[in-house]
C-alpha cells in the first residue's frame, strides 16, 4: 500500500514499476543493470475517491499524459531500491498536492489607516521626484 495520508491509500497493484536502464554516467554499469524506475499509475483506472481522480486530471503537470496517466522516471540514484522509492514519493506528492483543500478567499476592503499610509507615501514619493526635475534659474542672477 501506498500511503498518501491518514485517510487515502492505494495500493501498489494499481502502480505499474518498470526497471529500465538509466542513462548519463556510470561507467560499465550503466551498461549492464537496469537501475531507472519508469512508474505509470491510470487515474482513471485508479481506486482514488472521483473528486481527486478530477482534480489530478485537471492538472496541468507534464508527468500527466492526456489519457490520464502519470508517467515518472526516476533514475537519480545509483540504487533500483532507492529509484523506487523515489518515484512512489514523487507519486504521493503529486496525489496529496490535490488532496489538500484551498480556501476561498473573501475580498476585503483596505482599512481607513492603510489607505492615510498609502496617500502619505505617494506624497512623498511625488516630493521626491519633483525636486528631480531642471533647476530653474533666478531672475536675481544680475
Amino acid at each position: 500500500m501506498l500511503r498518501i495520508s491518514d485517510r487515502l491509500s492505494i495500493p501498489l497493484t494499481e502502480i505499474e514499476m518498470q526497471a529500465i536502464r538509466s542513462q548519463g554516467s556510470g561507467g560499465q554499469n550503466v551498461n549492464k543493470v537496469s537501475t531507472a524506475i519508469h512508474l505509470r499509475f491510470d487515474i482513471n483506472a485508479s481506486s482514488l475517491p472521483e473528486i481527486y481522480k478530477e482534480r489530478l486530471l485537471k492538472l496541468k503537470d507534464s508527468r500527466i499524459s492526456s489519457e490520464g496517466i502519470i508517467i515518472i522516471k526516476a533514475q537519480r540514484y545509483n540504487s533500483q531500491l532507492k529509484n523506487k522509492d523515489d518515484a512512489l514519493n514523487r507519486l504521493r506528492e503529486i496525489i496529496k498536492s490535490v488532496t489538500i483543500e484551498m480556501k476561498t478567499r473573501r475580498a476585503t476592503r483596505p482599512t481607513k489607516a492603510s489607505k492615510v499610509r498609502r496617500l502619505e507615501s505617494k506624497a512623498i514619493q511625488g516630493r521626491k521626484k519633483s525636486l528631480r526635475g531642471k533647476v530653474k534659474e533666478s531672475l536675481n542672477n544680475s
